[in-house]
């Protein structure tokens, strides 16, 4: 009860004593406890700006007035705490719009990962029909809804492209954007993708929000595109043929699912999310009821009750 009414002081000041001895305290309502849980949430982070180095000095962010980073550690607890992802580990941090608190409904989120699968070869960046390949991810998302419900997942649609795939040719960057639908929300999911080529591996960027935010992420992410780099020595250009790794797959494969295409698994669009090696990335828009679970059952934990 102690934890309820500071959170209730916080938000509305404090009570006058007259009032406190003419009443008992009521316990505040939940969007109330929401509210100042999520400001808690918001201040336990450690935002960074500015030129920023990933983990590993792999690659470089160049952040604009605009952006701002979370490390991996503050990343992993966004990832589940906040938006309500079993596993936010392995990361190299996330991006995040000013000047939006992560658990606002307008906010959106950028995992950066990175897949070292080898040098990814573009030769087949100008035969690459992305109608035929829509059809083909969308045929195996379906193929694999029967074993995302068997790990306890909803099925999930591919809708259609949010952005036709482009490749920038001399900067080795990849974006594209899908429309997906989780189960029966109703509102679909943007999974908005970028892929910076390197010498040994790929950047991955994947940028999850509502699809009715698509019009002011889309122009955001051309930033992101533009901003990430990286650094000297691990360039695309700086690949040693017949010394450094080589990725058995081309770009589209990488749009469809990359690694997968390694086992067979070409187009196995969430195949790898089952499996956990990479994240599973949810609506922003479940934000809300995730963080009132996490920190209603808090609430239930200091009380000394049970969940």
């Amino acid at each position: 009860m102690r934890y309820l009414i500071s959170a209730l002081v916080l938000l509305l000041g404090a009570v006058p004593a007259a009032a406190q001895q003419s009443s008992i305290p009521s316990e505040p309502q939940p969007e109330a406890v929401e509210t100042s849980a999520a400001a808690q949430f918001e201040a336990s982070l450690h935002y960074r700006h500015g030129q920023v180095e990933l983990p590993g000095g792999i690659a470089t962010l160049n952040l604009p007035e605009g952006f701002k980073y979370l490390g991996p550690d503050d990343a992993q607890k966004v990832i589940e705490k906040a938006w309500g992802n079993p596993d936010g580990s392995g990361t190299l941090g996330m991006l995040f719009p000013e000047p939006y608190g992560v658990t606002d409904p307008a906010s959106w989120g950028v995992v950066i990962t990175y897949e070292d699968d080898g040098h990814v070869s573009d030769a087949d960046a100008n035969e690459i029909d992305y109608g035929e390949l829509l059809e083909q991810m969308r045929e195996s998302t379906e193929q694999a809804n029967a074993e995302r419900s068997k790990q306890g997942f909803e099925p999930v649609q591919l809708v259609g492209w949010g952005e036709t795939p482009s490749y920038d040719k001399a900067n080795h960057k990849l974006y594209w954007a899908k429309q997906l639908k989780f189960g029966d929300a109703a509102v679909d999911t943007l999974n908005y993708n970028i892929r910076v080529l390197g010498r040994e591996g790929v950047l991955v960027l994947n940028a999850v929000a509502n699809i009715d935010q698509l019009a002011d992420i889309k122009p955001q992410m051309n930033e992101v595109v533009d901003f990430t780099d990286f650094t000297a020595g691990n360039r695309y250009q700086d690949y040693q043929e017949g010394t450094d790794k080589t990725a058995a797959y081309g770009l589209s494969a990488l749009i469809a699912g990359g690694i997968a295409a390694k086992t067979g698994l070409l187009a196995k669009l969430l195949a790898l999310l089952i499996a956990g090696k990479k994240l599973v990335l949810l609506a922003v828009v479940g934000a809300g009821a995730a963080l009132r679970k996490w920190f209603t059952g808090k609430r239930d934990r200091d009380s000394g009750r049970t969940m």
